[in-house]
């Protein structure tokens, strides 16, 4: 069996930014915010690490994200403390669909071959003391 690997990726999350469009020249082009594109390169970069040199998987493969969300340093310590056990949920931006965009096209090619190999997503979002996002993706045999 082959062992899932796990990318943690330190800061806030960020979301897939929308593709931008303009005109020049009577043409129209479109680019990627340069926001959404460091954020992406910052996910390939750790995914290249974790990877050493495993290639990517080519079999189907499960995919779970957690986004630990910074807690508010204007909130209480009571509400901060139920914020970090979970009782109060980060409903704030970037959305949680918007972080999973951003990872699964910074990991594909790197972890595997092709995003349509991800049969199975599950995805988390909540306060955390440090704010991160720790994706793992496991094969499925």
């Amino acid at each position: 069996m082959t062992e899932p690997v796990t990318i943690i990726v330190q800061g806030p999350p960020q979301g897939k930014g929308r593709a931008r469009a303009f005109v020049r020249g009577g043409r129209v082009g479109h680019y990627t915010p340069q926001k959404t594109r460091s954020y992406e390169s910052l996910i390939f970069g750790a995914a290249v690490d974790a990877m050493g040199e495993r290639p990517p998987f080519e079999q189907a493969v499960e995919f779970t994200l957690r986004a630990i969300y910074p807690v508010p340093a204007s909130w209480s310590q009571r509400k901060q403390q139920q914020a970090i056990t979970g009782e109060i949920k980060p409903t704030k931006k970037p959305d949680l669909d918007n972080v999973l965009k951003a990872w699964n096209d910074g990991l594909n090619g790197v972890v595997y071959r092709d995003d349509s190999q991800v049969v199975l997503f599950a995805v988390e979002k909540r306060y955390g003391p440090q704010p991160l996002v720790v994706v793992t993706v496991r094969p499925i045999e």
